[in-house]
């Protein structure tokens, strides 16, 4: 390699393991409103699509792996934050705290039902 990288051109995917996949497929295709684009079949687990990352949702133990919930938030665009939070707060989803505002974005943290950190985030100030 000279120093230039190798290419990377974006990210296709993140995963996120969860005990219970058809708790989970309905939270992120009910709930949230994803996209699922379909169900894998061999294991419990599934693609959710956010309109540029695909959200890989997986039954941890179906690949061998221990559970344990993501607290690394991944946050979700929306256009206004404080519109969806009361969208899912109206479908029981409980947030932690207040809606943030960060003087370039509002944030509002919450959990899918296994307990990873999720956000919903909208950014109003131009990037420099």
């Amino acid at each position: 390699m000279s120093g230039k990288g190798i290419g990377v051109g974006g990210v296709d995917f993140t995963t996120i393991f969860v005990k219970d996949y058809e708790a989970a497929k309905a939270f992120y295709g009910e709930v949230l409103g994803l996209e699922h684009s379909g169900d894998y079949g061999k294991i419990p687990a599934g693609e959710f699509e956010t309109g540029n990352l695909t959200l890989q949702v997986m039954d941890a133990a179906s690949v061998g792996r221990e559970f344990a919930p993501s607290t690394h938030p991944i946050a979700l665009h929306v256009d206004d934050v404080g519109d969806a939070r009361s969208a899912l707060e109206g479908q029981g989803v409980n947030f932690h705290g207040e809606t943030m505002d960060s003087g370039v974005c509002h944030m509002a943290v919450f959990n899918d039902p296994d307990g990873n950190v999720l956000l919903l985030h909208h950014r109003y100030a131009p990037r420099d």
